[in-house]
């Protein structure tokens, strides 16, 4: 293994490689945690049926180094002045790769993908959701690698055979920017993300055998699992980092997690993406969830391992996408706030975003996306503002669900990514909550976690407290609306949500059936 405190003293500057559903991007950081340069670039969602998500890894690949160079050059930076590199990434994608050609043998499966919901409802019905959810902290559903997986080498053609030979590598994200970023030398996973494969055992932290045989997949395919902050070599391409020491690898949930620095238990934070992930710091133990939460692993550096609950929507960002490329109705994504502030409320229209299925903690993947409470008078900014407060609504079905959990009432929430933003939702989110929310600084918090990874493991930053002092909050948004109205319109959006679920397994609705 390389040594790495050597390198902080000449080089100011850490990398974050920050690939994300929608796009990939690199953000370089200094010491103080601020934004130094960044470059962002969208790729390709595939949809080849309903319910099916894709991407092509090559493009991910190649937009990934093509940020890397833009980010780069645009701070006028080479390799030397770079101490180290970290990944974070969209967690549970599975991607499958020759390992004598390292071309995929098709497109990522994304997590977003329902096309295996069959399979799970297969797997609950022969009992085995307790065996699973007590090996690996999951639910059982399509949105995880493991079904994915087993899909992809039933249906590829030659997929099985070339398995069973050795012949195929499989990996989240995380593994194949690894793999290519290294010039094929490694294959590999960090901790946080084999956690949600539905593979790996997070009380043994190894690949259990008993879920491998279930899903009929061979161990040879699966990478070595390492801890999320040590250098596992270094950078082959692009050129921009070559020789630049890759020392982090986390999911992007618990990337934003160590980002807001909620690195004590009791801590939560939530992550306005393509979709939401509210985690909370459970320490140095595993928490089982009596709410159909997950139990996962938050990150693992050294000999410790930290823990999380968290709850996961599978539909946030994402409806604000689809009404600016599905409607029409904005032009660009941050013009939904403006529009949504045009009426006063949603008219009593009530939006649930379930397009991929509902995640947390109703884990329902036949519900489909429902508008109800529609009139003559509905117009787009009703439905822009309902849409914000469907967003608002499933992170608050998952906030009460983990208070439960807990023991204890959330004292705040700590908020990141894109959409944390928009005033409107965030205050939204306060008053739904009935707690103060907390909005940082810096929102970019998911590839700064990566960045302090990376950092850490090479003596860039000494120490979790030296890192502490960089969390600066913008602006708490405290509770505007009484108690009782706040209860008022989530009792009117609970029965919405019963009324979306199961969709797709309707008798009245054959078209949508499997």
């Amino acid at each position: 293994m390389l040594e790495g405190p050597s390198w902080s003293a000449r080089m100011p500057f850490v990398i974050a490689l920050d690939q994300g559903t929608t796009s990939c991007r690199a953000i370089i950081f200094d010491e103080a945690g601020r934004v130094v340069s960044i470059a962002q670039k969208e790729f390709r969602q595939i949809f080849p049926q309903s319910g099916w998500v894709e991407h092509d890894p090559n493009e991910i690949w190649s937009t990934q180094a093509g940020v890397i160079t833009e980010a780069m050059e645009r701070a006028g930076l080479r390799a030397p002045d770079i101490a180290a590199a970290g990944i974070t990434n969209q967690r549970e994608t599975a991607i499958v790769w020759d390992r004598a050609t390292g071309r995929p043998i098709g497109n990522a499966i994304v997590w977003q993908d329902r096309r295996t919901a069959g399979l799970c409802d297969d797997l609950r019905r022969r009992g085995l959701a307790g065996m699973i959810r007590g090996k690996t902290g999951l639910e059982i559903d399509a949105y995880f690698s493991a079904t994915k997986i087993a899909w992809m080498l039933e249906h590829i053609d030659g997929a099985r055979s070339l398995a069973e030979r050795g012949r195929l590598a499989f990996g989240t994200v995380d593994s194949w920017l690894a793999y290519r970023l290294s010039g094929a030398a490694l294959h590999i996973t960090d901790i946080s993300n084999a956690a949600r494969t539905m593979l790996f055992d997070i009380h043994t932290a190894d690949w259990d055998g008993e879920l491998l045989a279930l899903f009929n997949i061979p161990h040879s395919l699966l990478p070595e699992v390492r801890s999320c902050s040590e250098v596992y070599g270094e950078i082959a391409a692009p050129s921009a980092l070559a020789g630049v020491p890759l020392a982090g690898m986390i999911g992007d949930q618990q990337a934003a997690t160590m980002g807001q620095i909620c690195t004590e238990p009791g801590l939560a934070k939530n992550t306005y993406g393509t979709g939401c992930f509210l985690l909370l710091n459970t320490g140095d133990a595993p928490r089982e969830s009596a709410n159909r939460l997950l139990t996962t692993v938050a990150w693992k550096r050294g000999a410790e391992t930290t823990y999380a609950l968290e709850g996961s929507v599978f539909v946030g960002g994402a409806i604000v996408q689809w009404l600016r490329d599905g409607l029409g109705i904005i032009d660009r994504s941050e013009d939904i706030e403006l529009l949504a502030a045009r009426a006063a409320d949603s008219g009593g229209v009530v939006l649930v975003p379930a397009l991929t299925g509902l995640g947390a903690p109703h884990w329902d993947p036949h519900a489909r996306g429902l508008i109800i409470g529609l009139t003559r008078g509905t117009t787009a900014a009703h439905l822009a503002r309902a849409a914000l407060e469907g967003i608002a609504f499933q992170v608050a079905d998952v906030a009460e669900a983990m208070q439960s959990d807990a023991g204890s009432p959330l004292s705040e929430l700590r908020v990141d990514g894109g959409a944390a933003s928009n005033d409107l939702l965030v205050q939204f989110q306060a008053d739904i909550l009935q707690v103060p929310v907390v909005r940082p600084r810096l929102l970019e918090t998911t590839a700064l976690g990566a960045a302090y990874m990376a950092g850490l493991a090479t003596g860039y930053w000494p120490s979790i407290d030296a890192i502490r002092q960089n969390w600066q909050v913008d602006r708490t948004f405290d509770p505007r609306m009484n108690g009782a109205e706040a209860q008022d319109l989530r009792t009117r959006w609970r029965e919405a949500v019963q009324r979306a679920g199961g969709w797709t397994l309707t008798a009245s609705h054959p078209g949508t059936r499997r």
